[in-house]
């Protein structure tokens, strides 16, 4: 399958799995937890079954590594290219009945994340991305082109995670800076309101995995932005045990 082909496919199976988790939100649900005491419902799990069965039929022969899986203990060895799928990101704002939880399904090609599709169930929206052709948004049945910004002269539009918005760290990271304001939500809309151009910064100094970032970092490097750690390398995927480190993501250079 070509790139735009595994592109439409994810982009199916995000939707299909956006409408199994609006469903589970409507019907209600309980709130589990995790070994490592992150939450997990009824909803995390459908829509991974959904989505993992999707992309084994379609494309037997790429790895996928799903957070569900792996946290079940089912962990498969990346190779050079595979689908990292975070069924539902933000699972504690779909828990708190807020709307900033999103649908992830990125793959991966010798280590960089290159094709994503980030759905928001809760408002219908859906990014998309391919490294090198482009990056869109589509709402209902408009589909357009999104491009990350330049800096503001007025200074940065920060987005922060809501459950990590108050870290000293933050503060700190954010000292070097000319910042207009802070915005705090959820999952990974922010990478994809850096790329539709509408914020400039997310610093991102806590713990994710790999599943969180992949298809995010695909839509906003395809819409001209940028993914680095501290040190400024790229963000890259396949790590053992797939932690990532802290990381920065900006839009277009000034």
């Amino acid at each position: 399958m070509t790139d735009p082909e595994l592109l439409a496919l994810a982009t199916r199976l995000a939707g299909e799995a956006s409408a199994v988790i609006l469903a589970v939100r409507e019907g209600g649900f309980v709130v589990d937890r995790k070994e490592d005491y992150s939450p997990v419902t009824a909803a995390d799990r459908a829509a991974e079954r959904l989505i993992t069965a999707g992309l084994r039929a379609a494309t037997p022969t790429i790895p996928v590594i799903a957070e569900e899986e792996v946290a079940g203990g089912r962990v498969t060895v990346p190779g050079e290219i595979f689908w990292l799928v975070d069924p539902l990101d933000g699972t504690r704002d779909f828990a708190a009945g807020l709307a900033d939880f999103t649908v992830n399904i990125g793959l991966v090609r010798a280590g960089s994340a290159v094709l994503g599709v980030v759905a928001v169930p809760a408002s219908g929206e859906v990014f998309s991305g391919i490294f090198g052709l482009g990056a869109w948004k589509q709402e209902g049945a408009a589909r357009r082109p999104i491009r990350a910004r330049r800096p503001p002269p007025e200074g940065l539009h920060v987005l922060a995670s809501r459950f990590h918005g108050d870290d000293p760290a933050l503060a700190r990271a954010l000292a070097a800076y000319r910042v207009a304001r802070v915005t705090h939500i959820g999952s990974a809309v922010k990478f994809c309101r850096l790329a539709e151009g509408v914020a400039d910064f997310y610093p991102r100094l806590g713990r994710t995995m790999e599943w969180d970032t992949a298809a995010p970092q695909a839509v906003l490097e395809a819409a001209g932005g940028a993914v680095r750690t501290a040190e400024g390398a790229p963000l890259r995927y396949g790590k053992p045990g797939f932690a990532n480190p802290p990381f920065f993501c900006t839009g277009l250079p000034a």
